[in-house]
């Protein structure tokens, strides 16, 4: 039987059913995998779904970052979000998006309950840099939007929606190499079948989503894009409603009330009638407001933030239009990670206790 040592001190191994897999108890919660995942094994993030460790694959000399699902199976819905993000990363294959390494299968079959997902490692997410101390230049945010809208377009043209990009589920290197991650939510189109309107984190979620209509398209993805872009540059969200009418009331006040031309889309009368009785508001001048910002990505925010889907800009359009930016900016562009780091006294502590830092959730 091998002898796997002591793992990093703080998270001893132990191999178990004869050295085939190796556990470890991380926080409290046991974390059982093949024994080609060699210790040291780290913590790197944990949320709603669970708990990311990176560790060593010893058969590709690659490291890799395992998400374990605890109790995959108990709750209907979360075993076909857990089902429906493994098939799609298995089909998806795209230097933007989150490559899937491995499902590693449970020691015993009549024992499965939890679920381990092997995925690419990376460095820390959008969300993590954004409130950060990190500096952030313009070819930064430009590079990062660009990549996203790269990996968004391969996406949509697998006929997928995402339904749920926000900065914690863009995932990035110290090199600023990006990738899209968490596609729980993600759903192949079909003009047959009925949507969930309740996708989409809050504060990206698209006038058409707040409507309850369940007729979408893939322009919430192009809404969400718009607003996780406008926080990179601000540094904070452009929307942070607190619940849907608070929501809808700051998409309001700063992009105007929607006219009846803008309710095209909206097919159910009650959302009709909430809409004619808030408040009037004029759309402002997002360039006034961000005079700082380069007018491209003003003018393309100002695109992808249109109240009507069906006049959004597509992903398409955008990539083109950014790719002309892009062809400005230094490839060699890093980020200083360790000045981000430093900015938490006790960075493991803080691991431990807010669930925002997950990398996939």
């Amino acid at each position: 039987m091998a002898n796997y040592a002591a793992g990093n001190g703080d998270f001893p191994a132990i191999p178990t059913h004869g050295g085939l897999f190796i556990q470890y108890n991380i926080f409290g919660n046991p974390f059982e995998i093949t024994s080609k995942y060699r210790p040291p094994i780290t913590p790197i993030g944990r949320g709603a779904y669970g708990i990311v460790c990176s560790v060593l694959n010893s058969e590709t000399n690659e490291k890799v970052a395992i998400k374990k699902i605890a109790n995959a199976f108990d709750n209907y819905m979360d075993a076909k979000r857990t089902l429906r993000e493994i098939k799609l990363l298995r089909h998806l294959d795209h230097e933007n998006v989150i490559g899937i390494r491995d499902v590693i299968p449970p020691p015993l079959r009549r024992e499965f309950t939890d679920v381990y997902i092997a995925t690419e490692l990376m460095d820390t997410d959008l969300h993590h840099i954004i409130r950060s101390i990190q500096g952030l230049s313009e070819e930064h945010c430009q590079y990062f939007l660009y990549q996203t809208l790269r990996g968004l377009k391969y996406i949509h043209s697998a006929n997928v929606i995402h339904r749920d990009l926000k900065p914690s589920n863009l995932l990035v290197n110290a090199n600023c190499d990006l990738k899209i991650c968490d596609f729980g939510l993600a759903r192949p189109t079909s003009a047959n079948e009925f949507m969930t309107e309740y996708v989409v984190t809050r504060w990206y979620r698209a006038p058409e989503l707040l409507l309850n209509s369940s007729d979408y398209t893939a322009a919430i993805d192009v809404w969400s894009v718009g607003c996780v872009f406008m926080e990179l540059m601000n540094r904070k969200p452009l929307f942070p409603g607190k619940d849907n009418v608070h929501q809808m009331r700051l998409l309001t006040e700063l992009l105007g009330t929607p006219t009846e031309s803008d309710l095209g889309f909206v097919r159910n009368e009650d959302a009709r009638r909430y809409i004619r009785q808030l408040d009037s508001h004029p759309r402002r001048s997002l360039a006034e407001l961000f005079p700082l910002f380069q007018p491209l990505a003003i003018d393309l925010v100002d695109k992808m933030l249109t109240f009507d889907p069906t006049r959004r800009i597509t992903v398409k359009a955008q990539s083109m239009l950014i790719l002309l930016a892009a062809r400005k900016i230094h490839l060699q562009t890093t980020l200083d990670l360790q000045n981000m780091l430093n900015f938490f006294p006790n960075y493991w502590e803080l691991l431990q206790h807010l669930s925002s830092l997950c990398v996939f959730n």
